[in-house]
């Protein structure tokens, strides 16, 4: 799934660049010049710069002179039904990128290329969880580990510094909580933690061991109301109380960001690239945020995450699988891996090449989250979750005053049902 919050990294990527890069309009499969064999791509919008994208063809072109590729910029927006509808003609691209959650969607029609054999030769042993599991269906690796992006706490040096609080020194759960109280002083706010911010809450339940469904006997159902997803919304609820953030809203509303540069927010939890929002929005503060992981229960592991970001796929019916497969591992090797973590600030596909990024301090922080990431429930009906949502609502009716286990059943029972009717 693509964190929308990944907007933030476009302050660097050149949007009418990627279209001017784009070098066809339609996809039609065809030879091109000289024999060379060309193929179609979809890659989605403001995933990569347009720099990185001529960089890698030219490169890609240079070391496989056979082969012309033709790039497609896509939007975002109603990309799930344009893939199904590739994935259903005769007139696939070759290759697509597509968000890492909805991989099982895809596979589940029988429209991808089942690329099992092919981990090892793509060093699959190394990959980020979050990425690898959810490009697998049914025991088959559909999709592979493009890029990965994940949450971090951003924080005010400054303002750390005047409570005499050491960013560094945090390495567990009850350390952050107890420096949050000493930010948490008149009109300053400790962490602005908006009440459904599920993601975050997500990575408190997979910290204490449980999930946010099960599944038993080819059944999903719900399981909030389980105890590690209970102490987990304990945990949550403490935390959203050492700041004012909305009890009945995301991060999105309002922009987080935006309320961190306002001067009064001393922690935000985000993608690294909230950082240059809050920096554009009060340039005052560009030199005043840092970053750290999410901190875990213990010291010795980080909090976990959600891992958003991107896989690559190859259409069943797509004319050139061979090209397709030699594309998909180049872009996902060891060269072009190290260098698309260095000009988007993103975290590596393996967690073999996490050094990549040791000069970004965003970007190393997310690395450190990215290796005990996690992805939601790897089944097609999650998208039929996430469609209504009951989790915001339960976290909202919890922060509000409701009964924890009584909320917690009608949201499990209500995921329940989502998941196994699709609607």
């Amino acid at each position: 799934m693509k964190l929308r919050f990944l907007a933030g990294l476009s302050a660097f990527v050149a949007v009418a660049g990627l279209s001017a890069c784009s070098s066809s309009s339609g996809s039609d499969g065809g030879d091109a010049a000289g024999g060379r064999t060309r193929i179609d791509v979809w890659l989605m919008r403001d995933s990569v710069s347009a720099a990185f994208q001529k960089d890698f063809v030219k490169g890609f072109e240079a070391a496989h002179p056979d082969i012309d590729v033709r790039v497609q910029i896509q939007e975002w927006d109603g990309i799930g039904g344009k893939i199904t509808a590739a994935l259903a003609s005769n007139d696939a691209p070759d290759v697509i990128e597509s968000g890492n959650t909805q991989v099982a969607q895809f596979a589940q029609s029988g429209g991808l290329t089942d690329l099992s054999g092919k981990v090892d030769d793509l060093g699959g042993k190394d990959w980020l969880k979050g990425l690898a599991e959810p490009g697998a269906y049914e025991g088959k690796q559909y999709g592979i580990p493009y890029y990965a992006a994940n949450r971090v706490v951003i924080y005010r040096k400054d303002l750390f510094e005047k409570a005499g609080v050491d960013a560094s020194a945090i390495k567990t759960r009850d350390q952050w909580v107890t420096a949050t109280r000493k930010l948490n002083k008149g009109k300053q706010q400790g962490i602005y933690l908006p009440g459904q911010n599920w993601y975050t809450y997500a990575g408190f339940v997979w910290d204490e061991g449980g999930d946010l469904a099960e599944e038993s006997g080819g059944k999903w159902q719900g399981s909030l109301d389980t105890p590690e997803a209970q102490r987990a919304m304990a945990f949550y609820k403490k935390l959203q109380a050492l700041g004012k953030g909305p009890k009945d809203s995301d991060e999105a509303q309002p922009p987080q960001a935006e309320v961190m540069a306002k001067g009064e927010v001393a922690q935000v939890i985000s993608t690294p690239g909230g950082a240059n929002v809050v920096a554009q929005n009060n340039p005052e503060l560009k030199d005043e945020l840092g970053f750290f992981p999410i901190p875990g229960k213990t010291a010795d592991t980080p909090g976990a995450v959600f891992t958003g970001g991107s896989d690559l796929v190859i259409p069943t019916v797509a004319k050139h699988q061979d090209e397709a497969y030699t594309f998909v591992k180049a872009l996902t090797g060891d060269a072009w891996q190290k260098k698309l973590a260095v000009a988007m600030s993103y975290v590596p596909n393996r967690t073999t090449l996490a050094s990549a990024v040791s000069a970004d301090p965003g970007a190393s922080a997310m690395a450190v989250g990215a290796a005990v990431g996690h992805a939601t429930p790897n089944t097609p009906g999650w998208a039929a979750v996430e469609a209504k949502n009951p989790i915001k609502d339960y976290l909202t009716a919890v922060l509000t005053g409701g009964d924890p286990a009584g909320e917690a059943k009608k949201a499990s029972e209500a995921i329940t049902s989502a998941m196994n009717s699709g609607s």
